[in-house]
């Protein structure tokens, strides 16, 4: 059993899985923040690795990703981060990225340095299933999650396919579009999550749009999981570590009650 299998091994548990840019604002911010998630109730951290053409991300992402290429971040250094925080914490963490920086890495010696620095999984928003056969093959070697999105346009086709192929959860975007705070859900999400269960045995997991404990509470009534990330980067740019962990622990106690 993976780590992040390990968090949905609980019966009637919903995870809270947390996203945040490495090196923005800073470095010792990201050291700081990850085990304050830990603490505060988060079951899984996404480190996001900073990237130029960030085609997922809405705005408060984007400038992040921004500030933190202009802080020099890499995908080594990244790397090192990483292994510094699972020291740190013991919960999962999985690598949010674009497929580029790992192209540019090399497939093999980027999963191996991820197993190495502590990492359980990637997510990458532009990797289709259909074309991730070579790096399926080599995180399983590495016994990394090769995390899949889909999106309510997604076809019974694609539907099918990451269904076969996923592991560790799949991530289901609740709009189409891109990341970032959202006043509501659109109506047909409850039916997208009910079409995807049909057919998957993964944990489904909702992002994008979740900025508020009571949209985390309205999603964990239908899905096994909640992301949010926006909202937490926009806390942290206050400089306040106190208001991010106070919104973890409201966000984990809307996810508590929301059987």
């Amino acid at each position: 059993m993976t780590g992040i299998a390990s968090v949905f091994n609980r019966t009637g548990h919903k995870a809270l899985i947390a996203y945040v840019t490495v090196g923005y604002p800073s470095i010792e911010d990201t050291l700081k923040v990850v085990p304050l998630l830990a603490s505060s109730g988060c079951d899984i951290v996404e480190l996001g690795i900073p990237f130029s053409d960030p085609l997922a991300d809405g705005v408060t992402i984007q400038k992040a990703s921004f500030h933190a290429l202009k802080n020099g971040i890499t995908p080594k250094l990244c790397l090192e981060v990483a292994e510094q925080i699972s020291q740190k914490v013991n919960i999962p963490l999985v690598f949010m990225t674009y497929f580029n920086p790992i192209f540019s890495y090399g497939l093999e010696g980027f999963c191996s340095a991820c197993a190495r620095s502590g990492i359980g999984g990637l997510i990458i928003p532009d990797l289709p299933p259909d074309e991730g056969s070579e790096l399926e093959t080599i995180t399983q070697r590495y016994s990394l999650d090769l995390i899949y999105l889909l999106a309510p346009t997604s076809a019974e086709e694609r539907i099918k396919l990451v269904a076969d192929r996923a592991r560790g959860f799949i991530y289901l975007v609740s709009v189409t579009g891109v990341t970032g705070a959202r006043d509501s859900f659109p109506p047909e999400l409850d039916a997208f999550v009910a079409r995807v269960r049909k057919v998957a045995k993964q944990p489904l997991c909702v992002g994008f749009g979740i900025s508020t404990p009571e949209q985390a509470r309205q999603v964990a009534r239908i899905a096994d999981g909640v992301i949010v990330g926006s909202r937490i980067i926009q806390l942290m740019e206050t400089g306040d570590p106190v208001s991010v962990g106070d919104f973890v622990k409201e966000l984990r106690h809307a996810l508590d009650e929301s059987d």
